[in-house]
């Protein structure tokens, strides 16, 4: 009896000691998710609330009578500073926190800046009359609210020590090989069908920047996570790897920052947020799945909560932007005033066209009906020429010319 008692009695202590060590590790991975989910979103407030103080020092400059630069503004600098501050956050982030999880905290940037847009409007609104306007802000809010939370509750806890070998291993991982194969093979398919083809949707360009956009995620968090590593005294700077991953990180967000801009000159801003948010969570939360296995262990209750939470905040984001208004991409008449040798309608100004709204809208690409016949333009006579062969397109007129006999 007391040998059986023995050995009995000694691996009690292990087996009980075993479960507070397993409870300890969740309880330490879920530390460090909510260090990294509380770092990426204050990383993403003050992102907010530097774009909107540069737009502010924007908006002020145009409206004001000298002609300053913005980078001479203390508004704009301020700005700046604090837009590096909320990289900087978002990007200390990735080694706490798995990709997964940081990304799809970008809806927080999209609230902090509905509430920046409805704090400091200058429209005086009566209380039914903002109720009405804003309802949609404030479902949208609400519900990426109630997504976050539920992002960060069910969120992966893989943590992995971003050392030089670890991100090799994963790097030349079959699953990695093959997303990278069908990466490239679409993002050429849609760069040829958006160059040659000449495809300008929305859909196509914004697909390029989330197909960027998540190589960018997978570098900036290995780079993160080997300075994290090198400051805790194991260094990985010495790997190859490591300016591998950076040299990755700088293009991708280069290209990134050119497709956006040609998306912004075609389409609205809230467009683009709405759905290049929604295409980049998507596509960087695939990635991460990918190269570093976040799902790996997780059960199917967590997994489908955390999708569940991604839809409500992709909802979310999608009611906030609705609600915003469209900027003019374009003024309706044509703009002479750059004109050398072109006299100015006006004494002090420097608008050649009067309002499209008046009587008289010289130059104005809009109907003309309204306006009365004495300001009707002048028309050359025309005289209708038919061809001989019936399949050939007939111009509907020409313009003769008039020998001076005539």
């Amino acid at each position: 009896m007391e040998r059986m008692n023995g050995p009995a009695l000694q691996q009690l202590p292990l087996a009980t000691a075993a479960g507070p060590r397993l409870v300890h590790e969740d309880s330490f991975s879920y530390k460090e998710n909510l260090i990294g989910a509380l770092l990426a979103i204050f990383g993403h407030l003050l992102i907010s609330i530097a774009l909107n103080l540069q737009k502010y020092s924007h908006i002020r400059l145009a409206g004001s009578k000298g002609h300053r630069v913005y980078f001479k503004t203390k508004t704009w600098w301020c700005g700046l500073f604090l837009l590096f501050f909320g990289e900087l956050g978002v990007f200390s982030a990735s080694p706490f926190a798995p990709l997964s999880l940081i990304v799809p905290l970008g809806a927080v940037s999209v609230i902090a800046t509905a509430i920046i847009g409805i704090i400091f409007i200058k429209e005086k609104w009566k209380p039914k009359e903002f109720l009405r306007h804003y309802v949609l802000s404030f479902v949208g809010c609400g519900l990426a609210v109630v997504g976050t939370y539920l992002l960060i509750t069910f969120g992966p806890n893989s943590h992995e020590t971003m050392t030089g070998e670890n991100i090799t291993k994963h790097l030349v991982s079959w699953p990695f090989l093959l997303y990278t194969l069908v990466e490239i093979i679409l993002f050429c398919l849609l760069l040829y069908f958006y160059k040659e083809r000449k495809a300008n949707y929305i859909v196509v360009i914004l697909l390029l920047v989330a197909l960027l956009g998540s190589m960018t995620a997978i570098t900036v968090k290995a780079v993160a996570g080997m300075i994290a590593v090198s400051i805790q005294g194991n260094l990985q700077l010495g790997y190859p790897i490591f300016y591998i991953m950076v040299v990755c990180m700088v293009a991708t967000a280069a290209f990134q920052a050119t497709f956006l801009t040609q998306a912004s000159q075609l389409y609205d801003a809230s467009q683009i947020a709405s759905v290049g948010y929604i295409l980049s969570t998507m596509i960087a939360i695939t990635a991460g799945a990918t190269f570093y296995l976040d799902f790996t262990g997780e059960d199917v209750l967590h997994i489908c909560m955390f999708a569940l939470g991604c839809l409500i905040a992709f909802l979310g984001v999608f009611l906030i932007t609705r609600n915003k208004r469209k900027s003019i991409l374009f003024e309706p008449y044509i703009s002479m005033d750059a004109m050398p040798g072109m006299q100015n309608l006006h004494d002090n100004g420097t608008a050649v066209q009067p309002d499209l709204k008046t009587s008289f809208s010289y130059g104005a690409l809009e109907s003309n009906d309204t306006i009365s016949e004495i300001y009707a333009p002048a028309t050359l006579p025309v005289v209708q020429e038919e061809h001989g062969s019936k399949g050939a397109p007939i111009p509907p007129y020409r313009v003769t010319e008039h020998s001076k006999e005539e």
